[in-house]
């Protein structure tokens, strides 16, 4: 008897997932692979007990043309469930919405529908939703004209749009809100769709043993809530940082990161910690100002207490150096000390939080979290318990009592948009190229 996909699969010890190279996909991250796609089909394989290859092709046309062919099992690439696909393809259970949405440049004026772009460029994805989308717009809007690009991705024509190079695209919202601290002079003209549902792809066969898996699978983190925290895990901080303050924190980054990178980069590494994490938090606290001093003698790039400090052996807190070694101590610490059963990013998150408002207050929002059926070793749940030590009810039950919850909240929200730009801003910078820093590309965006 002929084995079914899932039985070979299960033999042969791997899951084929095809993907895009893209924050809301697939990427490569300071310790491990990220994004939601990775995410998903990393419990998904591990579920199945096999290990998990993501393979990124050269196109999208690819993707679609690999799931045909079976030379991937799945596609997990954010794609849309579209009517031309699912004449082709069988699509898995949506786990997000998504609307399509014109993209034009700040400085331009906002077109006002797609009948009114004025002759402008339109470029969109080959083989993509937006191109189907377009197709069917056509036959309703007289004179709409766009070009389909086989070599790009959506996020590579956004740049084009940002750079001035064309006058629109179309992305679907979620990446263009995990984009908007990036590309800060793009803007949204308007959706050109209803909400649409994001899927994995399937091969359209006679074999339904993966697709009854993967079924399966997307009902169980639903209910149990291991979707909402992967999402939230990836989207969670885009609304944190606005266009100004993304514009405020480029600039103090190009003009004093040059000053302390090395300290930072020479800190984080003695520590087993990213450099650039280092810095968000160092910009959190004092705005990367060595003499930066608080209403309660809080001082110095890092912001150390003076207990803090003592504990560390830094003497001289407005030191830079000083200063960014005693953080990297006591973050590396503090991340340290969170009970074994957190693990990252959740980890991070939440010694960040224990940086800001102390770690006990952390626990004792840890405990209440639990006490809300909850799970405590989740970020995305325990910040929904820090508010509530501002308030009696909950916090005469603390071992640790009242905190002003809702500031290590937006702490650590405000850290991940910074880590996420220093982060994206350093992977564009040339690998080849030793004396190429992030802070040597920061200017250009201003």
């Amino acid at each position: 008897m002929t084995p079914s996909m899932l039985e070979r699969i299960k033999q042969d010890g791997e899951l084929i997932v095809y993907t895009r190279n893209s924050p809301a996909t697939y990427y490569e991250g300071p310790d491990e692979p990220a994004g939601l796609e990775y995410d998903m089909a990393k419990m998904f394989a591990d579920e199945l007990g096999v290990k998990l290859t993501m393979i990124i092709p050269e196109t999208l046309g690819d993707i679609l043309e690999g799931v045909k062919e079976g030379t991937a099992h799945i596609a997990a690439a954010g794609l849309t469930v579209t009517e031309e696909r699912n004449k082709q393809f069988r699509f898995g259970p949506a786990y997000q919405e998504i609307t399509e949405q014109l993209l034009y440049h700040a400085d331009n004026p906002k077109p006002k529908s797609l009948s009114k772009l004025g002759g402008g460029t339109l470029e969109v994805v080959a083989g993509s939703s937006h191109e189907e989308r377009l197709d069917y717009l056509k036959n309703i809007i007289a004179d709409l004209a766009w070009k389909s690009v086989t070599d790009l991705e959506t996020e590579d024509l956004m740049q084009l749009v940002a750079d001035e190079i064309i006058d629109y695209t179309i992305a679907d919202s979620n990446e263009v809100a995990l984009n908007k601290l990036f590309f800060l002079k793009l803007r949204v003209a308007f959706d050109i769709s209803d909400p649409q549902r994001l899927a994995w792809m399937l091969p359209k066969d006679g074999d339904d043993s993966l697709y009854r898996a993967v079924v399966k699978f997307f009902e169980k983190i639903k209910e149990n809530g291991e979707l909402t925290r992967m999402i939230e895990r990836t989207y969670g901080h885009v609304d944190n940082l606005n266009y100004v303050g993304t514009i405020v924190f480029r600039r103090h980054v190009a003009q004093r990161l040059p000053t302390f990178e090395s300290m930072f980069r020479t800190y984080a590494k003695k520590n087993d910690l990213d450099w650039r994490m280092l810095v968000a938090i160092g910009y959190q606290e004092s705005l990367l100002n060595p003499d930066a001093k608080s209403p309660t003698g809080v001082r110095g790039l890092m912001m150390l207490t003076r207990k803090t400090a003592k504990g560390l052996g830094i003497k001289d807190r407005l030191d830079p150096e000083s200063s960014i070694k005693g953080g990297a101590k006591y973050f590396a610490q503090t991340r340290k000390k969170m009970p074994e059963s957190i693990t990252e990013p959740d980890r991070s998150w939440l010694a960040l939080a224990a940086y800001n408002v102390g770690f006990y207050h952390v626990e004792d929002a840890r405990i209440i979290t639990e006490q809300r059926g909850l799970d405590p070793d989740k970020w995305i749940d325990v910040k929904t318990s820090l508010p509530l030590l501002a308030q009696r009810k909950w916090h005469k039950d603390t071992k640790y009592g009242y905190a002003r919850g809702w500031e290590p909240v937006r702490y650590v929200e405000n850290i991940r948009s910074y880590y996420d730009i220093l982060r994206r801003d350093d992977d564009a910078t040339d690998p080849e190229d030793p004396e190429t820093d992030v802070f040597d590309i920061l200017p250009s965006v201003l």
